[in-house]
Formats: structure tokens, sequence, C-alpha cells
């Protein structure tokens, strides 16, 4: 069974859709919080949401990894999400309406078949 945090497999659009809203969620709420606490000079809670942004950005980058492979593309088209918005916006939502491959492709079998959400 694959888990969030394995860069490897397949993850169908409404999988990939609602993690993403959900880790983009908390790097808005993680960045307000991190503008905040430097506004008051809180540098415990700075370095505490940062972790916790950096984190969210390396699940949103394996997310991304997944839906690429359900495209047919390789790992290294996600360096591309890296760039700052609008490119990196303009790429998950792309990743979020491409349709992925039918069947069993060299990454593995077709998520809407094995599934459950």
């Amino acid at each position: 069974m694959k888990t969030v945090l394995e860069p490897t497999g397949r993850i169908t659009r409404r999988k990939y859709l609602a993690l993403f809203v959900v880790f983009y969620f908390i790097n808005l709420l993680c960045l307000m919080i991190m503008y905040e606490s430097i506004k008051v000079q809180n540098w415990l809670t700075l370095v505490i949401f940062g972790i916790l942004l950096i984190t969210t950005i390396i699940l949103l980058l394996v997310q991304a990894i997944k839906r690429l492979h359900d495209i047919g593309l390789d790992w290294k088209y996600a360096l591309y999400l890296l760039i700052p918005p609008p490119v990196n916006l303009i790429g998950f939502v792309y990743l979020a309406i491409k349709k992925g491959e039918e069947g069993k492709n060299q990454y593995g079998p077709d998520p809407r078949k094995t599934d459950i959400v």
C-alpha cells in the first residue's frame, strides 16, 4: 500500500486535487503565521512554522511526482514546480486537469481501478 510520503506509483486527479488543496491551505496558514511572528519577533514560532512549511512543500512535490507518473512523465518535471508563481501554480493546475494514461504504465497500475477513494 502506497502512502502520502512515497514518491512511487500513481494517483488520480481527484486524490491529487484533494491533497493539493489541503497542503496549499496549510502553506498559506504557515506563511501568515510566520509573517505575524516576524512582526512580533517570536522566533520560535517562526522556526516551527517554517519547518512545517518546508514539510508541506515537500509533500506537495511528492504528490506532484505521483501525478506525473500517472500522466506518464518522469519525476524530473516536478522540479519545474519549484519555480516561483505563476509558473508553479500553472504546473499544479495542469496536473489537476490532465487526464492520466489508461491502464498500466511503467510506474504502476491504473489508480482509477485500484484506489478506493
